[in-house]
């Protein structure tokens, strides 16, 4: 532990075992790594562990994981152990998620919220009287690094190839699920079609298993629309590098979240790594970003370019028309300093 570290609780951040981390298990995962010699990580299911138990939630596999994040924080605070919740959704979580939950609220000691929009939605909910008062919000970072050198990848060359023929790339990263409106990406490449535009949407990442048919109506849709031969779906990218050799391929990225842009949104920090622009909706409050500065800083450059909270599709795809000509953005942004705000939210909510 350095010197700077001395005074500061240590920290056992619960993980998972899966192989490919979403970005909740991400952020556990580079928390640990970003407190350094102060901070261990432990499987859930697992015993010991010293320090403050992080929890974040939700967790990867739920269901098979359902009583071992109560488990670990029963154990925790009956050695005298503090437990800090790191709550990422709400609202959004099916109900049958968020009841599995509760018993874990009033083990909690403190909880932070990734956004003022899911302590909001927490608040609404019954099951925050079981709650402790101590409560913050968390900068959420980017769960990728860019690297200096960028390899080639067999994913890169459909992108080229589009991009040769003239094709308007457009990008589109993270997991793809129905409450995070995925498919309206659809509908704007569709409405780039009948603006004249020769759009190619690339949808980097994979469908979340466990959903019935959300490929099958993610397709169907596409076919619907006359766009199914504009659609790229890479599937999950494990590495960095050759996500961000992806990344370079792509024009403009866009999102129409229901919620509008939220300080949660990680995958939008990443694409705003690779230099070109981000198209996505307004946060419907203002004020969403004030306990955020890398997401302040991005706002200021005009790497992200927000659209009204209820723009329609035709509005949006206005706007990826003229973010397209912008040229890319060459300043690196500042991952690690935006790890150690995440890091100090943590201390600050446990030393308060």
């Amino acid at each position: 532990m350095s010197r700077s570290d001395e005074g500061l609780p240590g920290l056992d951040v619960l993980i998972s075992d899966s192989p490919a981390p979403c970005g909740v298990e991400a952020f556990a995962r580079r928390l640990a790594e970003t407190a350094g010699e102060r901070a261990a990580t432990r499987e859930l299911g697992t015993g010991g562990g010293e320090g403050v138990l992080v929890i974040n939630l939700p967790v990867v596999a739920w269901k098979r994981k359902l009583v071992d994040p109560v488990l670990a924080a029963l154990g925790a605070r009956a050695r005298g152990r503090r437990v800090l919740v790191v709550l990422h959704e709400w609202a959004d979580l099916d109900w049958k998620r968020r009841a599995s939950y509760a018993p874990l609220l009033p083990l909690a000691s403190a909880i932070l919220f990734s956004a003022p929009e899911v302590a909001a939605q927490f608040a609404a909910d019954p099951l925050s009287r079981l709650a402790p008062r101590r409560t913050g919000l968390v900068p959420i970072p980017p769960n990728v690094v860019r690297p200096d050198v960028l390899p080639t990848s067999p994913l890169t060359a459909p992108l080229d190839d589009a991009r040769r023929r003239g094709q308007l790339v457009l990008g589109h990263f993270g997991s793809i699920y129905p409450r995070k409106q995925s498919t309206q990406i659809l509908d704007l490449t569709a409405a780039l079609v009948q603006r004249g535009e020769d759009p190619f949407a690339v949808f980097i990442g994979s469908f979340v298993k466990g959903q019935d048919r959300v490929e099958e109506e993610f397709m169907a849709r596409a076919r619907s629309l006359g766009v199914a031969d504009r659609v790229l779906v890479t599937g999950y990218v494990a590495d960095d590098a050759e996500l961000f050799a992806i990344f370079d391929g792509v024009d403009v990225f866009a999102y129409l979240f229901p919620e509008g842009l939220t300080s949660r949104r990680g995958s939008v920090l990443a694409c705003a790594m690779s230099g070109r622009p981000v198209v996505v909706n307004a946060p419907e409050l203002p004020g969403a970003f004030d306990h955020h500065p890398t997401y302040r800083a991005l706002l200021g450059e005009g790497r992200l370019r927000l659209v009204s909270h209820r723009a329609t599709v035709d509005e949006v795809a206005a706007a990826v028309e003229a973010a397209a000509s912008l040229p890319r953005h060459g300043s690196r942004l500042g991952v690690a300093a935006a790890w150690r705000d995440a890091l100090a939210a943590v201390d600050d909510v446990l030393t308060a």
